[in-house]
Formats: C-alpha cells, sequence, structure tokens
C-alpha cells in the first residue's frame, strides 16, 4: 500500500514534516542516512540543499534532486506520529 504525501516540510537538525493525504502527520530525521549512502551526506555539506526538498509528482515520495530521495512508504514506516504543525 502506498501512502501517498501531500506535503513535506523542512525543520531544524534535517527533520522533515511530513503530512499525508490521509491526514496523517509524521516526522523523519534524515541525518540517521547520512552514515548509510553516501548521497544523503550532500544535504549536510551543500548549503540550503535541504532546504529545497518537494514532494515528487503524484506524491509517491520526495526529493532534492535527481539523486538523492526517499518513498512515501520509507517515511511512513519510519516516520514519527507528530500532530500537524
Amino acid at each position: 500500500m502506498f501512502y501517498k504525501i501531500k506535503e513535506v516540510k523542512p525543520l531544524p537538525e534535517y527533520n522533515l514534516l511530513i503530512n499525508f493525504v490521509n491526514g496523517e502527520c509524521k516526522q523523519y530525521n534524515v541525518a540517521s542516512l547520512f552514515n548509510k549512502f553516501e548521497s544523503f551526506k550532500t544535504l549536510s555539506n551543500v548549503k540550503g540543499l535541504f532546504e529545497q526538498v518537494q514532494v515528487d509528482s503524484g506524491g509517491y515520495g520526495i526529493s532534492w534532486n535527481d539523486d538523492i530521495d526517499l518513498s512515501c512508504n520509507e517515511l511512513w514506516e519510519n516516520g514519527r506520529v507528530v500532530d500537524y504543525v
């Protein structure tokens, strides 16, 4: 099952606030991926890149560029439920 994304907002310390189409809101910390995937280190090395996050067409993921993206399922399964801010 896919959990489509409606909106994503960058937060301090490499956190994302993800608002899903079904009304659920989750927070996801991207910093945990810096040591797992080389491409994600770019988000901490290039000033302003992290803030350029956007929802992919159709809402099935988010991306920063052609090399750095996350699926809606990753964000849903590993995000922490929060009240929508």
